[in-house]
């Protein structure tokens, strides 16, 4: 594989260092900060810097990442999410089964900015392309119109809503549950591929799976929070079932080939995902969707998201709006990255939402200079 003297030059050995052992990020970032906590080991940047110590334990870092409020609604709980349930874990805390609890503070949800990356090279503007071209198929097939012009003043819900300027609140669950269902594919194929690839050739991943698992599971949680509010019909789910067979196999392959130009692709997608929970939120804020203003987070969310126990869905629109933006800053990040060398920056740490959501992404030397930050403070983070 050719590579540009950039890559070769010695100016960037944060990037190209292998990584060892995965350890919770926990320890060197933020409590509101989207971090993987879950039971790891040491793991090193380079062979001389280790970024933590031996004694850090799987409470510790579950309490950095775990707010006030639920450590209280855990005490007044049963340890299961259904009482009388049957489990294997009969300890297990409630919300503790996915890899990463993602907890945002006020100023961070309300920070996300509606951004969009230009497409410069031709194969970013094939994946801007084919994200444009599935966004205006699901359009059709959903019944999505467009309006031409601004609402007349003084119109009614029911009236905004038959001209296309409004959507119902069981369009809009048909929208994210069919966007949610897809969404979670690409963490999911591309970890697998690179799980396979670091088996067959025998060799360290350099921090990607971690989090192209973590944005599946992520996904996942979020299809599984919606459900909750609308159990989909039969050929809503043929519908799903037919998307993700095609889908999962074509980037399967594209992957293969590209893996740059699929994280292109991954991140223009979360720019529409930004966009539509963006207008999600201004249509509830604004009082075209009464049937959710009142609605309650489902129970689901709230351990997830660690939100007050009176949360409502407004909240969790919020929480995953930042969710998908951070899902878009990540991969336009990762498609400036050599994927067979250099190493992921945010498998230790991730900027907060302050960046991710007035950023559109790390070009390579900003990735470079984060891993030579994170060095440092798992440097100082040492007895």
């Amino acid at each position: 594989m050719l590579r540009t003297s950039f890559l070769k030059s010695a100016a960037t050995p944060a990037l190209r260092q292998p990584m060892r052992h995965a350890i919770a990020c926990s320890m060197i970032k933020p409590r509101n900060s989207l971090c993987f906590v879950g039971l790891q080991s040491k793991r090193l940047l380079s062979t001389s810097n280790v970024l933590c110590n031996d004694q850090l334990t799987v409470k510790e870092s579950h309490k950095e990442a775990t707010s006030l409020h639920h450590q209280e609604t855990l005490e007044a709980t049963s340890h299961l999410t259904r009482p009388g349930a049957v489990s294997t874990v009969p300890d297990m805390v409630r919300g503790d089964w996915v890899l990463f609890h993602p907890v945002y503070s006020p100023g961070e949800l309300k920070a996300v900015e509606v951004l969009h990356r230009k497409a410069n090279t031709l194969s970013d503007k094939l994946a801007y392309g084919l994200v444009k071209f599935a966004r205006k198929t699901f359009d059709i097939v959903s019944g999505y119109r467009h309006p031409s012009g601004p609402p007349t003043p003084g119109m009614t819900i029911e009236e905004l809503r038959k001209s296309g300027h409004a959507l119902s609140a069981k369009q809009w669950l048909i929208r994210i549950l069919f966007l949610e269902s897809i969404a979670g594919v690409p963490g999911m194929v591309a970890a697998t591929l690179r799980h396979l690839t670091s088996l067959r050739l025998m060799r360290r991943d350099s921090g990607w799976i971690h989090t192209c698992l973590e944005e599946a599971e992520n996904e996942r949680m979020h299809l599984m929070t919606f459900m909750t509010l609308q159990r989909p019909s039969i050929l809503f789910r043929a519908m799903v079932l037919g998307a993700q067979g095609v889908f999962y196999n074509l980037f399967f392959l594209s992957y293969i080939f590209s893996p740059k130009a699929c994280h292109r692709f991954v991140g223009y997608l979360e720019e529409e995902a930004v966009t539509t929970y963006t207008r999600c939120i201004e249509d509830l804020e604004s009082g075209r969707i009464p049937e959710w203003t009142n609605e309650p987070a489902p129970e689901i969310s709230i351990d997830y998201w660690r939100l007050e126990p009176n949360a409502k869905l407004l909240d969790v629109l919020y929480a995953v709006r930042s969710d998908e933006t951070t899902h878009r800053f990540v991969n336009h990040s990762l498609a400036n990255l050599n994927p067979a060398t250099d190493v992921n920056p945010f498998a230790l740490r991730e900027p907060d939402m302050h960046v991710k959501g007035t950023k559109i992404e790390f070009n390579r030397s900003e990735s470079e200079e984060y891993v030579k930050q994170s060095h440092e403070l798992m440097r100082q983070s040492q007895p």
